[in-house]
């Protein structure tokens, strides 16, 4: 298999005392994870000082947060978060997995 290859469905587990993160990729100007949640778990909401943010939406439904914006976001969403600004989950609303992007790393 290429070393450039990462399939997230052999890294997404669940756990239902919180929600889960694993790392996919650590790279020197990009990080690329995936957080999975079980219905009813939360991520805080954060702030990133200089990296910006992305959720994509791979399966499930969440209730998300940025800046003073909620919404719900499902499978296919891409949520975006400015370098700075606070985000987060506020409910996962189903079984969840995001593939989260920051530039640069963390």
């Amino acid at each position: 298999m290429s070393q450039y290859l990462v399939d997230p469905d052999t890294h997404a587990v669940f756990s239902t005392d919180k929600a889960t993160k694993a790392d996919l990729l650590r790279a020197e100007h990009l990080f690329l994870g995936l957080n999975c949640f079980e219905p009813g778990q939360t991520q805080r909401i954060h702030a990133h000082h200089g990296a910006d943010k992305f959720y994509l939406i791979l399966s499930g439904k969440a209730r998300m947060a940025v800046g003073d914006d909620r919404f719900e976001a499902g499978a296919g969403a891409l949520v975006w978060a400015p370098a700075d600004v606070p985000h987060g989950v506020d409910l996962a609303l189903e079984r969840t997995v995001m593939l989260i992007g920051m530039s640069p790393p963390p």
